[in-house]
C-alpha cells in the first residue's frame, strides 16, 4: 500500500469509530429511556430500579468521556499529519474546523448572526 491508500485507511477506521460510539452513545440513551417508560406504564414506583438506571447513566457518561477521547485523537493525527507534511486528505464528513477551536457553521446554511426585526 501506498502512502495515501494508508492514510485513507487510518482515516476510514477513526470515521468508523466516532460512528460506532455516536452509535452507542444513542441506543445507551434510548436504554435509559426504556428504562423510565417500562416503569411508568408498569405503574412501578420511581424508587425502584434506581441503581439499574443509575449504571446505565454511568455507561453514557463513560461514553461521553470516550468520544472526547476519540475527538482528541482526531485532533492529534491531524496534527500529526501536518506535522509530516502529508498534504490534505478528507474521508468522512468534509465540513470541520481546522484548528478544533473554530467553531463549525451549521450545514442547512442558517447564518450565525441576529436579524433585526420591526
Amino acid at each position: 500500500m501506498d502512502r495515501t491508500e494508508v492514510i485513507a485507511s487510518v482515516a476510514g477506521d477513526l470515521h468508523a469509530t466516532e460512528k460506532a460510539i455516536d452509535a452507542a452513545i444513542t441506543q445507551a440513551t434510548t436504554l435509559v429511556q426504556s428504562m423510565i417508560g417500562g416503569r411508568t406504564a408498569l405503574s412501578v414506583s420511581p424508587v425502584a430500579f434506581t441503581m439499574s438506571q443509575t449504571k446505565a447513566m454511568d455507561t453514557i457518561a463513560a461514553l461521553s468521556s470516550a468520544r472526547e477521547a476519540i475527538v482528541a485523537c482526531h485532533a492529534e493525527l491531524q496534527k500529526d499529519h501536518r506535522r509530516m507534511g502529508w498534504g490534505v486528505y478528507a474521508v468522512g464528513p468534509v465540513d470541520k474546523p481546522d484548528d478544533w477551536e473554530t467553531p463549525m457553521r451549521p450545514p442547512w446554511g442558517v447564518s450565525n448572526h441576529l436579524n433585526q426585526v420591526a
